[in-house]
């Protein structure tokens, strides 16, 4: 089932995110010391609740049998267009399609909001991700590189 984030789910979702991305983080060797301001290590409950309290953003979560298992947040932005944030399911919960239906919701959500395009933003190198965003509609727009970063940032739009 998918829901909005409610304020004492929100550690539930750092988790969610933080163990998600760190998978990437290990795949790709980014660690706190060369990748501190990647979500893996950068996403504390401090910055969720702001996000929560400050901002035009729409958070949900995956609940499987009592257990928060997926997260995604939309940032709503100018001219109908919103920004989707740490889509993440837990390892021990991939290739089951919830992060298909995640997707899918964040389309209807974002729908819904009034926005007719969503940016994504991806680690450049992980193919796997980006092959798996343009077999579910996303198309690939360019890159950049931040001195910040140890990877490339690969950006991606999804009409909807």
């Amino acid at each position: 089932m998918i829901r909005e984030v409610k304020r004492d789910d929100v550690p539930g979702c750092v988790d969610i995110i933080r163990k998600s991305f760190k998978t990437v983080a290990d795949e790709f060797g980014f660690t706190i010391e060369n990748a501190p301001r990647f979500t893996a290590f950068a996403t504390t409950e401090d910055k969720l609740y702001w996000q929560m309290d400050n901002e035009p953003r729409r958070m949900f979560v995956y609940e499987q049998d009592g257990v928060l298992c997926g997260y995604y947040s939309i940032l709503l932005q100018d001219n109908c267009e919103c920004e989707l944030n740490n889509l993440a399911v837990l390892p021990e919960y991939r290739h089951h399609g919830i992060g298909r239906k995640l997707l899918d919701h964040s389309s209807e959500s974002a729908k819904d909001c009034g926005c007719k395009l969503i940016n994504i933003g991806i680690v450049e190198e992980n193919r796997i991700l980006r092959k798996w965003y343009e077999q579910n509609g996303a198309v690939h727009t360019g890159t950049k590189k931040y001195d910040f970063f140890p990877f490339t940032c690969g950006y991606m739009v999804k009409n909807i």
